[in-house]
């Protein structure tokens, strides 16, 4: 499962979606977490509004990953990752990468076998 991670300092899931100036990418499988590249993006929320064009190349930018691990993300931006296939997941704000991505791939494997 390849995943995006918003994340200042790249310990935490500590960057809310629209303030994200990059993605830290990883490749988890086996139970383990592999970083695979940082991707830079413009980050979209203006306070108060927001720069479309800015979303939509955030969206190219992480559309080969199932899911995105934010510490807070809005409706609207929410719902535009649900329709490109990809799960906005806030659970697991300000914890560590790593334990959280296992904890998620973990538990949505299961849901996959059920």
């Amino acid at each position: 499962m390849r995943v995006a991670v918003a994340s200042k300092e790249g310990i935490g899931i500590s960057e809310h979606f629209g303030h994200a100036k990059q993605f830290w990418i990883y490749d988890v499988e086996h139970g383990f977490c592999k970083l695979v590249e940082h991707r830079q993006v413009e980050h979209y929320c203006l306070g108060g509004t927001s720069n479309k064009s800015a979303l939509h190349d955030i969206l190219e930018t992480i559309k080969d990953c199932e899911a995105v691990f934010v510490a807070r993300i809005g409706e609207g931006p929410t719902q535009k990752l649900e329709a490109a296939g990809i799960v906005a997941v806030d659970e697991f704000a300000y914890e560590s990468i790593n334990s959280s991505l296992l904890e998620f791939a973990h538990n949505y494997t299961k849901l996959d076998t059920l």
